[in-house]
């Protein structure tokens, strides 16, 4: 079974003055919660195992926007570097897909999945109740793939989870809600380096 690094439910991240936050974000910002350069070390530790597992697999890196964006990128430029120093390299190429399943702070019970080339290995941002995921996967075994696997930045410890698990994960998490490194609420923070907790005056603030 997969482990990420484990952030403790009485974790309250650290304090955002310490860290760099663009102007228009200071106020709706409670704390930081997982720094960027940490981010950035898990995500080439995740990279190595990926490599270790694929074998000479040519690897379809699906990444599922918008969230997964900057995860995808910067996994993606790790799995090139070992593939440029190492002792063995494998073909990668790339697609994308879209799913939306939030509203607010909500997930949505309607999932949308849009794009059609769906292949196989997949960087996501974060898995919750796992229904986004379970959805995709559906798709995904309509192109009959050799293999899959998810390789998931941030899972949740959330009450409502049916316990499913991605085959990578970067960091579990108290079941909090978090924004930054490309995960946004209603669109905005994706703008943000560090992964932060967002304060309830500001989901109000920014509520559609």
């Amino acid at each position: 079974m997969a482990h990420g690094l484990q952030i403790r439910d009485e974790e309250s991240g650290y304090n955002k003055n310490l860290f760099c936050i663009p102007k228009h974000y200071e106020e709706d910002l409670e704390r930081v919660f997982i720094p960027h350069g940490l981010i950035l070390d898990r995500t080439e530790r995740l990279a190595k195992d990926i490599m270790q597992d694929m074998g000479s697999h040519h690897i379809v890196a699906l990444c599922v926007l918008k969230g997964g964006y900057k995860f995808f990128a910067d996994l993606l430029d790790h799995i090139k570097a070992l593939n440029q120093n190492g002792d063995r390299s494998v073909p990668i190429t790339v697609d994308f897909v879209r799913i939306k399943s939030y509203s607010n702070d909500s997930p949505t019970e309607k999932i949308s999945v849009v794009g059609e080339e769906l292949s196989t290995l997949r960087g996501k941002d974060i898995i919750e109740t796992g229904r986004t995921m379970k959805a995709l996967l559906s798709k995904l075994k309509d192109n009959e793939p050799k293999m899959v696997k998810v390789v998931s930045l941030l899972v949740k410890r959330a009450h409502q989870s049916p316990g499913y698990r991605p085959d990578y994960i970067g960091f579990e998490i108290p079941d909090k809600f978090v924004v930054g490194y490309a995960l946004d609420y209603n669109e905005y923070f994706r703008d943000l380096n560090h992964i932060c907790i967002l304060k309830e005056k500001a989901k109000e603030k920014y509520r559609i």
